[in-house]
């Protein structure tokens, strides 16, 4: 059924499927973690744009439902470069959307989420609460904080979109790597937005992430079931990173205009855009999509200050019953989400890919 990689992961994570919930920001709840990991993978919680305080309350709550392992994602982007007359001309572009609402955008806009590489209180705080792993995303954590990290006993894991990446990862000690394709829904993990992005597919890159490494490679981008789980395996991958999957199950923090869009035609044209954060990422196709289409990326201020102005938006558009500013992160097989219970999503995930194996 599994690997030896695979076997060794699933010991060191403390878990027994070799599926791992991706940790979506905003979605990913501590009641779906818990299922997660209740039922044998391993649950994630994304806390980039959190305080420690509030990490901390998470992983508590997650806690309160399950003895199992949890996976703490943090965000390791280099802190936005501010730049007013940019940040004015964005506000100004975006103006006329505000309008359609009876609103106006913000004045100025700020630096909405504290990059890991930046905030001791967090490192203080995972120090100290010692979730089972913690996950890197848009980069390289400092040196000291990898052996702060380490010595708790923490098991690090970092997200690679190319083999410079990966190789960048595990000579900065990472214990695994997580191989995010480019079908992958939600944000690049790029270390570098505005350098080219080779855009390899997931099988692609695990493939070559496994021949080129020593530590384990985690597939991530486009699988959605136990199918996909089992081909990946099958290539190399010790475990596969769903999302998407997960974005339509209850306990999901998706509101209700995002899972609208996730059952309608917008989930077979998905598309990689700058304009709602000001990082490539992938979303169901929208009217800020589309608005963003027209748009330089070298006009979008730095993530995560334009950010800043997306939230403004979409909650000016929100509060005249429009949805379609909103964060919607998908991957490409965003049709093949399927709205259930994470247990039950788990369980059906389990048997599909004990079927394909």
């Amino acid at each position: 059924m599994a690997s030896n990689a695979s076997s060794s992961l699933l010991a060191a994570l403390g878990i027994s499927v070799p599926i791992v919930q991706a940790p979506m920001a905003g979605v990913s709840s501590p009641a779906m973690a818990a299922a997660v990991s209740n039922s044998g993978g391993l649950g994630s919680l994304g806390v980039g744009a959190m305080t420690a305080a509030k990490a901390r309350e998470a992983i508590h709550a997650f806690r309160q439902s399950s003895e199992g392992p949890l996976n703490i994602n943090l965000f390791v982007h280099q802190p936005a470069h501010a730049d007013a007359a940019k940040e004015a001309a964005w506000l100004a572009r975006l103006a006329p959307e505000f309008s359609r609402f009876d609103a106006r955008p913000p004045v100025s806009l700020k630096e909405i989420y504290t990059s890991f590489l930046v905030d001791d209180d967090m490192l203080a705080m995972l120090v100290d609460e010692r979730p089972s792993v913690v996950s890197f995303h848009f980069g390289l954590p400092r040196p000291e904080q990898v052996k702060a990290l380490h010595e708790a006993g923490i098991f690090l894991m970092g997200s690679a979109t190319n083999l410079h990446e990966a190789k960048a990862l595990e000579g900065a000690g990472m214990d695994a790597i997580v191989a995010q394709g480019y079908e992958a829904g939600g944000h690049r993990g790029v270390f570098d937005p505005n350098a080219e992005d080779s855009q390899l597919g997931t099988f692609a890159l695990t493939r070559v992430l496994v021949e080129s490494l020593r530590i384990p490679v985690i597939a991530a981008g486009g699988i959605m079931d136990g199918a996909g789980i089992a081909a990946a395996l099958k290539l190399g991958a010790a475990a596969a990173q769903l999302g998407t999957a997960f974005v339509v199950t209850d306990e999901s923090l998706a509101d209700a205009g995002y899972r609208k869009a996730m059952a309608s035609e917008a989930a077979n044209a998905t598309v990689m855009t700058r304009a709602v954060s000001g990082r490539p990422a992938r979303s169901l196709a929208s009217l800020f999509t589309r608005l963003g289409a027209s748009v330089p990326a070298a006009d979008i201020p730095d993530y995560p200050i334009s950010y800043d102005a997306g939230k403004a938006l979409n909650a000016a558009a929100r509060a005249a019953g429009e949805a379609g500013y909103g964060a919607h992160w998908a991957g490409q097989g965003a049709p093949l989400a399927r709205p259930m219970s994470a247990q039950a999503l788990m369980r059906t995930l389990i048997n599909e890919w004990r079927l394909d194996s």
